[in-house]
């Protein structure tokens, strides 16, 4: 074989590898497009051993970050670029998270096991956590229990699949739809699911995406009010009201 057949051979090999998904991914392949239950979904797949994977909720002058934007503007301060973010919690009027959150500038509220009304409230809801290497979703009362002490952590509820089962309160038939934005970890700890329906679903069509298509064992609802992504290489920057936490990805 001549050096230029080599070459040629070397390099269709490469784009076949490449087109099978077995390359090494670029900027922007961690989103994809996913139908279940015959609606359109966003899946943006990271992996916490390799991703730098934070929450987002004041800056340093302890102002809350409202948008997309001015993360991503933090992140070009520090020479990185924001891929990747979502917002990352139920919050109150004020932004203040509903539940327990944890950044690098310390802890807000502590973890909300109480009962009261809405979704955060139905029980089991969970925490969406990340620790050096490694990420989880943990029901709340677990996490207090096995005395968690993370880098990163946001609150939330209702967790949609608990130990590989849907939340019991979730009811196939249900009419009402939204759009739903959601976390899950894989069983190995390390790869995290950052989902989005892209069209208003039923909580039980969202959920099942997690388990059926996904394989989560544990994921958390995120919100269902101001469900939004910014993912630039995929083509999307939504814009809309003023988040409280935020969860991104920077590189």
């Amino acid at each position: 074989m001549t050096r230029r057949l080599r070459s040629i051979f070397v390099a269709a090999a490469s784009l076949a590898l490449a087109s099978c998904g077995l390359g090494q991914p670029a900027v922007g392949d961690n989103c994809r497009s996913l139908e279940h239950k015959s609606s359109p979904f966003t899946v943006c797949t990271f992996n916490a051993a390799r991703d730098d994977i934070r929450l987002f909720l004041n800056n340093d002058e302890g102002e809350p970050y409202l948008q997309f934007g001015a993360v991503s503007d933090a992140a070009k301060a520090e020479g990185k670029a924001l891929v990747f973010a979502m917002n990352g919690g139920m919050y109150h009027d004020d932004r203040r998270p509903v539940g327990f959150y944890r950044d690098g500038n310390g802890d807000v509220a502590t973890v909300n096991t109480n009962d009261g009304p809405g979704n955060f409230h139905m029980k089991p809801n969970g925490v969406f956590w990340l620790d050096g290497n490694r990420a989880g979703v943990t029901e709340s009362q677990t996490y207090l229990d096995e005395g968690l002490d993370p880098d990163f952590a946001t609150q939330s509820g209702p967790m949609v699949v608990v130990d590989g089962e849907i939340h019991p309160s979730l009811n196939p038939d249900g009419t009402s739809r939204r759009r739903r934005n959601g976390v899950g970890v894989a069983a190995n700890g390390e790869t995290v699911f950052f989902v989005i329906s892209d069209v208003p679903v039923t909580f039980h069509d969202f959920a099942t995406l997690f388990s059926e298509k996904l394989r989560a064992p544990n994921a958390l609802f995120l919100d269902g009010q101001v469900s939004r992504i910014y993912a630039p290489a995929y083509g999307r920057d939504e814009q809309g009201l003023d988040m409280g936490p935020i969860v991104g990805v920077v590189e």
